[in-house]
This record gives structure tokens, C-alpha cells and sequence, in this order.
């Protein structure tokens, strides 16, 4: 009699080293800054993370993040919906464009951010004429923000889109809906779960980006300073307990926004499946 095996050890030892490897790769890094910021009283803690200079800095890095999330939410399903849908010569190298951010170092892509949105630079010099400033403003932020995020979604949407069937738009069609109508009632609620969580990735990814963002940002405090930024200048300033403050409350604030995308998700999921 054929017995079934499986090819990974048994469910105890399997568990055993994931919660090992999750607790050296996660777990007690994120202790550690619990533990450092705990050196500081009360008083001392929210004298920090309330700061004006640090709450300027929350207020552009996760307003920035979202705004960026939300155009590569709509971009990266259009760039997807292109690289499945349709024939046409390159598409390939434009397939491979699409993973750039992820192969190109942070540093490289904000000194080249930075060249070409600068007031010289091949775009900054006609944003310029349109009295349009990008370098060293929130709005070199998000463009920076935006460019790591865009894979994120393009991936995430690309492969649900693939296994979506072709008839099914087409039994639409035959049956009077219109394009819009199609692709309403038909293929985004099929590609909504896959679109919010590329959303959610782009969006944490965002948060915590630093190399493509200083040197296109101008790093001007109360203008264009990130918050990673500020634990960074913290740290070269010898100041650890300040800095993992900062950082508990990025953790904190991203981990609730996470938390419930990650809750809507879940809820729609549910809605759609007892909908059918």
C-alpha cells in the first residue's frame, strides 16, 4: 500500500524552525527596540516621538507613502492589465522594466531620481517652466516613493489577471454589458483582493524607505525630512534610546494601518465568497 510522505519534515519540527528563523530575523530585532526605548521614562518618550520636528516627519513620510501607494494602485493594475492583455513588440524588456526597483540599488535610483527631477535635469528643467518643483519638496518624495512601490502591485495583480477566463468577459459581452460594466462587475472584484494587498506591500515598503528618498528629498526639516531620516540622525548622534523611540511608533503606526488593510481585505474576501 502506497503510503503519502511528505517531503518537508513532520509539522512539530517544521514549526519548531519556523518560529526560530521568525524570531532571529524578526521577532527579537523588534524586541530589542522595545527594550532600548523602555529606558526612557514616560515623559522623556513622548517629548521625543512628539516632538514638531518628528511629527512633521510622520506627517510627510506616511502621507507621502500613501499617496504613492494609491497612484501605483491605479498605474501598476493599468501596466498589468497592458503586460497580460495585450501582443506588442518589447514587451518583454517592458515585462523585466517592471522589476527594476527591486534589482537597483536604493542609492543608484535616488542619485538618479534626484539628476532628473533637479531644475537642470531632463525633466526637473520643463517642470521648471511650469513653475512645477520637484527636488527637495514633498513631491520629490513621493515621486521617489511611487518608483519603489510600483512592483509591488504590478506582481501582485500580474498573475490574477492571467488566470482569469477570457469567456466569462465574453458571456458579458454577448449578453449586452458594456466594457465598463465588464470589467466593474466582472474582473476588478476577481482582482481586488490581489490589488489591495499590492497596495498594502507598496505602501509598507514606503514607510520605511530611506536610500532612493535623501537624495532627491533635500532632507529641509518641517519641508521634506523623512522619518527614517531622523532615527538615522538620532543614531549618528549617539542618541539610541531616542532613535528606537521614533522607530516604535513607525512600527506601531504601521503595524495598526497593516492591520486593518489586512482586516478589509479578509472582510471583502468573505463578502464576495458568500455573495456566490
Amino acid at each position: 500500500m502506497f503510503t503519502k510522505k511528505n517531503i518537508l519534515p513532520g509539522f512539530n519540527l517544521s514549526l519548531g524552525y519556523t518560529i526560530l528563523y521568525l524570531s532571529l530575523i524578526v521577532l527579537i530585532p523588534l524586541s530589542a527596540a522595545f527594550i532600548k526605548t523602555a529606558e526612557l521614562s514616560f515623559n522623556e518618550f513622548w517629548e521625543v516621538v512628539s516632538a514638531p520636528r518628528v511629527v512633521a516627519s510622520y506627517k510627510l513620510t506616511f502621507g507621502a507613502s500613501l499617496i504613492g501607494a494609491l497612484i501605483n494602485a491605479v498605474f501598476g493594475l493599468l501596466t498589468a492589465w497592458v503586460l497580460v492583455r495585450y501582443k506588442f513588440p518589447g514587451k518583454k524588456i517592458l515585462d523585466a522594466l517592471v522589476d527594476l526597483p527591486f534589482a537597483l540599488p536604493t542609492a543608484v535610483a535616488g542619485i538618479t531620481l534626484a539628476t532628473l527631477y533637479s531644475a537642470h535635469g531632463w525633466i526637473g528643467a520643463w517642470l521648471e517652466l511650469l513653475s512645477i518643483k520637484v527636488a527637495s519638496t514633498p513631491l520629490g518624495v513621493i515621486v521617489a516613493l511611487t518608483f519603489i512601490g510600483l512592483p509591488f502591485v504590478v506582481r501582485t495583480v500580474q498573475p490574477v489577471l492571467e488566470d482569469l477566463e477570457a469567456e466569462t468577459e465574453e458571456a458579458a459581452a454577448s449578453l449586452g454589458a458594456n466594457r465598463w460594466q465588464t470589467f466593474s462587475k466582472i474582473v476588478f472584484p476577481a482582482i481586488w483582493p490581489a490589488l489591495l494587498t499590492g497596495f498594502s506591500l507598496a505602501f509598507a515598503r514606503a514607510i520605511g524607505e530611506y536610500g532612493s528618498v535623501i537624495f532627491i528629498a533635500g532632507n529641509l526639516p518641517f519641508v521634506s525630512e523623512i522619518t527614517p531620516l531622523i532615527i538615522y540622525i538620532k543614531l549618528d548622534e549617539h542618541e539610541y534610546a531616542q532613535a528606537t523611540a521614533v522607530a516604535v511608533v513607525m512600527l506601531v503606526i504601521s503595524f495598526l494601518l497593516l492591520f486593518a488593510i489586512n482586516g478589509l481585505q479578509w472582510w471583502l474576501s468573505r463578502r464576495n465568497n458568500s455573495s456566490y
